[in-house]
């Protein structure tokens, strides 16, 4: 996640963005809320926080079928414990990005 400062006394967050082909059976469990995490090799440095674009894509076909979400990442659980090999991560997706620092309380926001 990077930070940008636009004054002395606020700093504005800016999330990393990573784009991910998505198998359609993937892609539709993502969709309706089934599946809320991914497997994925770890060579994007992904952190919490990161926002992730995830493209629906054919593998049969090679294209990309023009469907895609948003979501962003709520919890990483790096490799190397659980089964999970080295290099390997699972990343907890969340439908709405992280709250600011502070902030617990959206009724107003």
């Amino acid at each position: 996640m990077l930070y940008s400062t636009t004054s002395p006394t606020s700093a504005v967050l800016t999330p990393t963005y990573h784009e991910l082909k998505v198998w359609p059976a993937c892609f539709a469990a993502v969709l309706d809320g089934r599946k809320a995490f991914d497997v994925r090799f770890n060579d994007r440095d992904y952190q919490i926080g990161d926002a992730v674009l995830l493209r629906e894509y054919e593998p049969e076909s090679e294209q990309y079928s023009g469907r895609s979400t948003e979501r962003w990442i709520s919890y990483l659980m790096q490799g190397g414990a659980f089964g999970l090999e080295n290099g390997w991560c699972v990343l907890g997706l969340a439908e709405h990005p992280p709250l600011p620092a502070g902030v617990s309380d959206t009724r107003l926001w």
